[in-house]
């Protein structure tokens, strides 16, 4: 099966239902993809995931590139059974991670040579490699190598690496070989809305098969990261699927879908997880509070996760404050399902064409925290991965 896109309908807000068809099975968006960084979404097995809805993954090319080696997964059969996961794989081009994780890196026209963040190898990463790599893993969707602009950045800042994003985004398509996975094309041009522009006419020109908004939730205060969204989405291709890479708590996922974005990935759901932080109707609740020392009751008694039906407040606190490893299962099996939930309430609102009123509902009974969410840190957060 080739990859295609169906927008089935849209919403009076403007709000699309559609469904992605890969090689690996179809996906309905508006979509939430968890990240499986080293080819595993921490704590939980794929069948887990199946069971809790999750249809797609992302998987990083960074660090698969650099242990076990995508080479290495090639000659295993790929990602998909070398991690046992039969469903759609979406990989990342790995340029983030170069610019956010790398010990040294020096960029220039060929491509990005950096230092690896586990033993201070040298490596060269360049448009050509990275579809290479993500090919050898097996994709379903491959993303193009990108300079992610960060924030602040100057306007001249800004157009040197959209330039240089959109050199790269011509070879990746010249590199592509057409029987692998579909590849997007994503568009910088940090905080400027006539570069944004410029990013979404230059793209659309090389035709790919699907477009990504990147650069955004790194810093930028988030009517402007709303903004440039806004500004943006209705510029790409109707036609097309649209995603929107890194940005994924709820509020937040609620306003783009709206604003016509079809998928999200982001790491919020597992690693607030596993430091105690868990998603309910109303907002946040953080585990570790001694309020929850005795409590008996569920986490979301309106939920019907495995977490919500088996265990209670008091028992997750207690295995968090050991630092049980059950804990880090238990909780990420809970924000998961609260996030593949939320995708779906949104899919079936916007059948219904009522976007906008599950918005309002969803959005007036969220709590906010002094005026704005924040993660309750505590002692234990310093000792779970990162990733």
């Amino acid at each position: 099966m080739s990859f295609s896109f169906e927008r089935i309908s849209t919403d009076d807000s403007g709000a699309r239902l559609g469904k992605m068809l890969t090689p690996h099975g179809s996906v309905n968006t508006p979509a939430f993809l968890p990240v499986g960084t080293q080819g595993t979404v921490k704590s939980l097995t794929p069948e887990e995931l199946g069971e809790l809805g999750v249809e797609i993954l992302l998987a990083n090319t960074y660090h698969l590139y650099l242990r076990p080696g995508h080479e290495l997964i090639a000659r295993l059969g790929g990602l998909h059974r070398f991690m046992h996961w039969d469903g759609p794989i979406l990989t990342d081009s790995g340029g983030f991670q170069v610019f956010s994780l790398a010990k040294l890196r020096k960029l220039s026209d060929e491509g990005v040579t950096f230092q690896s963040h586990l033993d201070g190898s040298k490596h060269l990463l360049t448009p050509e490699k990275a579809i290479e790599i993500q090919e050898a893993l097996g994709s379903d969707i491959m993303m193009c190598l990108d300079e992610c602009t960060p924030y602040p950045a100057t306007r001249e800042e800004c157009r040197r690496s959209l330039e240089l994003t959109l050199d790269w985004a011509r070879r990746c398509k010249e590199r592509h070989r057409s029987q692998g996975g579909a590849l997007f094309g994503i568009v910088q041009g940090g905080m400027f809305e006539d570069l944004r522009a410029e990013a979404v006419e230059a793209l659309t020109r090389l035709d790919f098969q699907g477009y990504a908004l990147g650069g955004l939730s790194v810093g930028e205060p988030k009517d402007l990261m709303l903004r440039m969204a806004a500004h943006t989405l209705p510029r790409l291709p109707e036609a097309l699927p649209r995603y929107v890479m890194g940005v994924g708590h709820p509020l937040d996922l609620i306003e783009l879908v709206s604003l016509g974005a079809d998928f999200f990935d982001c790491v919020i759901p597992t690693r607030n997880a596993r430091n105690g932080q868990l998603f309910v109707e109303t907002g946040t609740l953080n585990i570790c509070n001694a309020a929850h020392r005795d409590d008996d009751a569920p986490v979301d008694s309106a939920c019907s996760c495995y977490t919500c039906r088996h265990y209670s407040r008091a028992y997750l606190r207690h295995l968090f404050m050991a630092r049980e490893l059950l804990a880090y299962r238990l909780n990420t099996i809970h924000n998961i399902h609260f996030f593949m939930t939320l995708m779906r309430r949104m899919r079936e609102a916007i059948q219904q064409r009522g976007l906008a009123r599950f918005k309002e509902s969803f959005c007036s009974r969220w709590v906010r925290i002094e005026g704005k969410e924040r993660l309750q840190k505590s002692r234990f957060v310093s000792m779970v991965p990162k990733n």
